[in-house]
């Protein structure tokens, strides 16, 4: 359909496109509004009301401009990605600068992840007697008293009401 307007270079109402799209493109009759509907939502064809008619329209420099301004901002994405890459890569040679692979740095590497090895398994052993810290102890036999009294307080009701 886009060819259609941009071999004629005209304005067409969608009574026009109807009739023209089957016989020159193929376009079945049935489809030509929905087609000619999403090349508008795109902003690939131009709409304009004017009475009660719409007119569309298309020109092949319209496109072209549309095609220049996304290749100039891809443009200006691609420079921006490599003036990243650029810094990323100085960075990466600054951070290289000092870290060279020493003895000493990889007996320093196993001893930290001997010495995390070593905090998790504490981590573990802590946990697993936590019931036997003293102050969780104490928050359990609050926690029992308080029970008790609830406990005390409701059978004391239930004999004051029964009776008994």
């Amino acid at each position: 359909m886009m060819e259609i307007f941009y071999e004629t270079k005209d304005v067409f109402q969608l009574k026009d496109m109807e009739k023209i799209a089957p016989k020159e493109k193929g376009i079945t009759a049935m489809s030509v509004k929905e087609v000619l509907q999403s090349l508008v939502d795109d902003g690939m064809v131009d709409c304009e009301r004017i009475g009660t008619s719409n007119y569309y329209w298309a020109f092949p420099s319209k496109a072209l401009h549309a095609r220049k301004r996304k290749l100039e901002v891809l443009d200006s994405q691609l420079s921006e990605g490599n003036q990243k890459y650029a810094n990323l890569q100085k960075s990466i040679e600054k951070a290289k600068i000092g870290r060279r692979e020493t003895e000493e740095r990889t007996m320093l590497a196993k001893e930290l992840s001997s010495l995390r090895d070593q905090r998790e398994q504490l981590k573990a052993e802590v946990e697993k007697y936590r019931e036997c810290d003293p102050q969780v102890v104490e928050e359990i036999r609050q926690a029992n008293q308080v029970a008790k009294e609830a406990a005390n307080r409701w059978t004391g009701m239930y004999y004051s009401t029964t009776g008994k």
